[in-house]
């Protein structure tokens, strides 16, 4: 093993050959850990985007991979700022009726002016953003650990890598005839960070390790380790979340101490670095805190400390493989062997406009994120998955209910990670309680309901202006979910414990929606179409409406859902027939005189018709209510409002233009699809492949995933639907382990752009139609048991 080691590093060739069949990122260049990060916590920091991120769902790290100087940039995902506050406003129910009133008789001027006044949260909400010292708070960087390499030579044969295979980080390089390797990764089932440092000599390991961050913080020497601890600010002038980090070493050879505060490592054969970190944060409303962080790192790196490193690396491996490997994609052919490193890739596609190496590359590298952002019984990944190297992260890192929280988890369910669905599905359970303060005292209705933002402080009030802050079909996009899991799962135990949720949701709805004086229809409102706006009738700027049809969407669909729900359940409760007699009378959503699909319930002209939310394309993607089979003219209709919004510039940031990527995957056209892919992978990525809006914000990346595989496979319809949208580009390929509604996995192979084989394992059993270029065929399955049936469709 020890010479195949050094000829890796002598001979640069090899490298290339090592990569055949590989899923990695992977770089000739480390990132500089010696430029400062930018104290504008809304500009991303060019360094930091060229480091690759490492996850176990509670633990995040940017490893830089410098030689003499190494930076890992560390977080932790509950470390959050500021603290549980009182932001519901019960002035705000009283002006409801007057505002409605307003809006039906067409003052949209007059409507506007009371809403922005009156129907907001009380308090200064989010900080327009910049919440880090309110009481909203904001996500933050736990710190940073900082190495000083002993040896300030210059070096050779720098290599960085990020295994999407193994979820390891490596670095390779030649210093003074010494070649050097470090190995990283975060086990999830020990909570601990693991750094090995060796070399082909003995004692040339020699550094010191420090641990920092830009504020709140003291360091201290512990029983041969160090210990970074302090409290954040809870954004009433005291102090907040409490939050502890461990490190300590041991050795193969060489000496350990600790001094000033650091780490000292001396003449080693070979140093691990072990580094575990919690807070004091549990999700226990309206208290959120109990958990006893210090003795959680301390167990947890005694029992580091007590293995030995490679059972820890094993463990590790097995526990993310047991995901990730579910689903393989090949769509470069066999034995490419991926020759050049990914930042020059991403150069190079600016001018070949496609590349399937990277593409297959990208999807998985989606996957590998929500993998290492998001595990069971975690918050869920938010804005920024579980990495932000700033104390003030962009919109807080918070999560934002008008799309990018539900992006993240798109491609949970199809791409088999239906487990880490729940931190989502999870989270939006535990907003129950202060929602339905909110519904109570900020709308003075029963149920429950949340606003388009939200933090771990249990805020679910509006925000602090109603143009993006007043979005009431937010809380039926979330539940959505609750939903999507079932129909993948078909787990009657789960729905069981959900259906209250959801019911709990639909009152609020029942409560909410107001007939329409015009149509006799009910509607929603006063609401926003999420972000957009339009131009009134009275000439003015309207963001605030009647029955926009993003909501009219959501709530018809939560009404579908609990009389569905209902049905399976045997739940036989009157209020399900008040929901089958509302969504009868729903106002449905119009198509305009030049066929595009109304955003609000008139034909309102788009002050910004390029806008980068879709909002009034929910039920097309990522709901289903308009298909090709039931609701052609509104599919047509989708259709030619993507085409107006994409002519005016739309689809300009990267969560955007990944679901432009999906809504072309449901029109079935395939290269439409690949063509918005490529725009991110052209002008949205970092050279880490972080998604950037910019700045980096990660739905992109689950966002552009979930539309790979929307491409390749589709089961919204009532049926599986194989290869329903392959672009040109995708000639030939394979799949394996694509997860279809109904509890249903698929794996297919296709050459010269056509299905060449295909099967589908059934988990739970059941009937089951199969479709592919307009053949179709019925399956009636045994669970655990795999179908072949491309024969049958040929």
């Amino acid at each position: 093993m020890k010479q195949l080691y050094i000829l890796m590093f002598c001979v640069p060739s090899l490298i290339a050959a090592a990569q055949t069949g590989s899923l990695k990122l992977w770089y000739k260049q480390p990132a500089s850990a010696s430029v400062p990060d930018d104290k504008n916590g809304w500009k991303d920091d060019a360094e930091w985007l060229k480091a690759l991120p490492l996850g176990n769902g509670n633990i995040g790290a940017m490893v830089f991979g410098d030689v003499n100087k190494e930076r890992i940039q560390l977080n932790e995902k509950t470390l959050w700022s500021g603290s549980h506050d009182d932001n519901d406003n019960p002035d705000a129910p009283k002006y409801l009726s007057e505002i409605r009133r307003l809006l039906f008789e067409g003052k949209f001027k007059e409507a506007t002016e009371l809403t922005n006044k009156t129907q907001v949260c009380k308090g200064v909400g989010s900080g327009k953003g910049n919440g880090a010292d309110v009481p909203f708070g904001c996500f933050q960087t736990l710190g940073d650990l900082r190495l000083e390499i002993a040896n300030s030579a210059a070096y050779t044969n720098y290599y960085r890598d990020l295994d999407l295979n193994t979820a390891i980080a490596s670095v390779r390089y030649t210093q003074h005839g010494v070649n050097y390797k470090r190995e990283y990764f975060i086990s999830a089932p020990g909570n601990v960070m693991v750094v090995r440092f060796s070399a082909d000599k003995k004692g040339c390991i020699s550094f010191s390790a420090a641990l920092d961050r830009p504020e709140r913080f003291t360091t201290t020497g512990v029983d041969g380790g160090i210990t970074m601890q302090g409290a954040l600010n809870n954004g009433k002038g005291g102090n907040g979340m409490e939050y502890m980090v461990r490190l300590k070493a041991k050795l193969t050879g060489g000496k350990q101490a600790v001094e000033n505060g650091k780490l000292v490592i001396t003449t080693a054969d070979e140093a691990i670095l072990y580094l575990t970190a919690s807070t004091n944060y549990l999700p226990n409303y309206p208290v959120y805190s109990g958990r006893d962080y210090k003795k959680i790192t301390a167990t947890n790196l005694n029992m580091a400390l007590a293995s030995n490193y490679a059972q820890i690396k094993k463990t590790h491996i097995a526990d993310y493989q047991k995901y990730f490997n579910r689903v393989t994609l090949n769509l470069a052919g066999n034995g490419q062997v991926d020759n050049m490193p990914t930042d020059e890739r991403l150069k190079a596609i600016k001018e070949s406009k496609n590349d399937n190496y990277l593409t297959q590359l990208f999807f998985q590298y989606g996957r590998y994120l929500l993998i290492a952002s998001s595990r069971e019984n975690t918050l869920p990944a938010n804005l920024q998955g579980i990495w932000a190297n700033k104390i003030q992260t962009p919109w807080n890192g918070d999560y934002h209910t008008n799309i990018n929280l539900q992006m993240n988890y798109w491609l949970a369910e199809n791409t088999n990670l239906s487990e880490l669905h729940l931190s989502m599905i999870n989270f939006v359970t535990s907003l129950e309680k202060p929602a339905t303060k909110s519904a109570l005292v900020q709308f003075g209705m029963q149920g429950w309901c949340i606003g388009p933002i939200v933090n771990v402080w249990g805020f679910t009030s509006p925000g602090e202006h109603p143009s993006w802050g007043l979005t009431s079909g937010a809380s039926g996009w979330v539940c959505q979910h609750l939903w999507e899991h079932y129909l993948f799962t078909l787990d009657k135990k789960y729905l069981t414990s959900v259906y209250p949720t959801l019911k709990k949701l639909a009152k609020f709805y029942l409560n909410w929606l107001v007939v329409d004086p015009e149509t006799g229809k009910l509607v929603s409102g006063p609401a926003a179409s999420p972000e957009n706006s339009f131009i009134a009738p009275d000439k003015s700027n309207g963001t605030i409406s009647m029955g926009p049809s993003h909501d009219q969407q959501i709530i018809d669909e939560v009404f579908a859902t609990i009389i569905d729900a209902a049905l399976i359940l045997n739940d036989n409760d009157q209020f399900v027939e008040k929901i089958k007699s509302a969504k009868n009378n729903l106002l449905k959503v119009k198509i305009g005189d030049d066929g595009r699909l109304l955003e609000w319930a008139k034909p309102y002209v788009e002050a910004e018709p390029g806008h980068r939310h879709m909002s009034h394309l929910y039920a097309f993607y990522p709901g289903h209510a308009f298909t090709n089979t039931e609701t052609p003219q509104y599919v047509a209709a989708a259709k030619k409002s993507i085409e107006y919004r994409l002519s005016h510039g739309g689809g300009q940031t990267g969560w955007s233009a990944a679901w432009v990527s999906n809504f072309w995957a449901r029109f079935k056209n395939g290269d439409g699809a690949l063509q918005s892919l490529n725009d991110i992978l052209i002008t949205k990525s970092a050279p880490n492949l972080f998604g950037l809006h910019p700045p980096f914000q990660i739905d992109g990346n689950f966002g552009a995933a979930a539309g790979i595989a929307e491409m390749l496979l589709q089961s919204h319809e009532g049926c599986i639907e194989l290869l329903p949208a392959l672009p040109s580009n995708w000639n030939s390929g394979e799949v394996k382990g694509l997860c279809a509604r109904g509890g249903f996995a698929v794996s297919m192979k296709w050459k010269n752009g056509k299905l060449a084989a295909a099967s589908v394992l059934s988990k739970k059993g059941g009937k089951t139609q199969i479709v592919y270029n307009g053949n179709q065929i019925s399956i009636d399955t045994q669970a655990g048991k795999s179908y072949p049936v491309f024969n049958q469709l040929k």
